[in-house]
């Protein structure tokens, strides 16, 4: 069983597109709360309110990390998605994390950020423009196989 941790934007369906796409291989795929509002609020839920939105964020950025860190370490494949909509920081933070742990990195983004990502491409094994890409290197890996 291939585990694959799915990071990056939350605002598409890209990881349904994915997961569905390769629902008949071995694979576990594993990935950050998508729930934006759970994501923000976890640490402050869990551990108690902040007056301060610095303390908050804070909070809430640790503990998602124990479980961002937890998926990438354990993960065989990790795919960092980056977005139109949003600058994802965090994004760029687990395809760094994910290289320098080793991991086999697929980068997911559009051609229009090329220049911005170069280094993040550059610490890839594969660079896909869509969701479907992604799935047809995954069935390759495993299977051997190329795309109809």
């Amino acid at each position: 069983m291939l585990s694959v941790y799915l990071s990056g934007e939350i605002h598409t369906d890209w990881r349904e597109q994915i997961t569905e796409g390769a629902s008949d291989l071995p694979i576990r795929f594993e990935g950050p709360v998508t729930d934006h509002a759970a994501s923000d609020d976890c640490g402050v839920a869990i551990l108690g309110a902040e007056d301060n939105p610095f303390w908050h964020d804070h909070k809430g950025a640790k503990v998602n990390a124990i479980r961002t860190r937890m998926g990438i370490e354990q993960a065989d494949v990790v795919v960092v998605r980056f977005g139109e909509k949003y600058k994802q920081w965090n994004a760029a933070f687990d395809a760094g994390y994910a290289a320098a742990l080793g991991k086999s990195l697929i980068v997911l983004h559009a051609p229009e950020h090329r220049h911005a990502l170069k280094e993040v491409d550059g610490a890839a094994l594969a660079v896909a423009e869509t969701p479907e890409q992604v799935v047809q290197i995954l069935r390759y890996v495993l299977t051997g196989k190329l795309p109809a």
